[in-house]
């Protein structure tokens, strides 16, 4: 009867500790596909990356460009992806393969896109980002050992237009 109940209260503080550090710290995720190579899964299914997603980084919403984030997929809900924030609001970018060549990031959004372009399904499938469906930040690979290393924030800004040079004639806004 001791035993039973030194199992039943380490299962009773150690379930619910667990559960809120990774809803309110993070937790590590299993990264799939080849859209951001070559940072995540160089090696393709030879050798898959998981990586440590920090909700507490992200939980006030300020991302810069470069960042690697995780969210829910706005066309399946039940999906999560992970790409690289290229625009946020108030930026102009040219896309790859949107309906629209150029557009203003609107407020409260941001543009993600894989790194690896043609294997991403990204914001030039589905458009601007909300930032609220953002959940974390990829910080880091912790598995495997081989590729432990803190993701750094790489900006790509080659498609970023300076406000000062767009022809405001052909951007078109949501």
């Amino acid at each position: 009867m001791g035993m039973l109940r030194v199992i039943l209260g380490t299962v009773t503080f150690v379930v619910p500790v667990t559960a809120a550090f990774c809803d309110v710290v993070g937790y590590v995720a299993k990264v799939e596909g080849s859209s951001m190579q070559p940072v995540l899964n160089p090696d393709g299914k030879a050798c898959t990356d998981w990586v440590f997603l920090s909700r507490w980084a992200a939980r006030s919403f300020e991302f810069k460009r470069g960042e690697v984030v995780s969210f829910k997929s706005p066309s399946n809900p039940k999906q999560k992806l992970i790409k690289r924030i290229i625009a946020l609001e108030g930026d102009t970018v040219r896309t790859r393969s949107y309906r629209r060549s150029v557009l203003n990031v609107p407020t409260g959004h941001c543009w993600v896109e894989g790194d690896h372009h043609e294997y991403s399904m990204d914001s030039n499938f589905f458009g601007p980002v909300a930032l609220g469906i953002i959940s974390a930040k990829a910080s880091h690979i912790v598995w495997p050992p081989r590729r432990w290393q803190k993701l750094d924030v790489i900006e790509t800004c080659d498609r970023l237009y300076k406000h000062e040079f767009v022809d405001t004639t052909e951007i078109d806004s949501l």
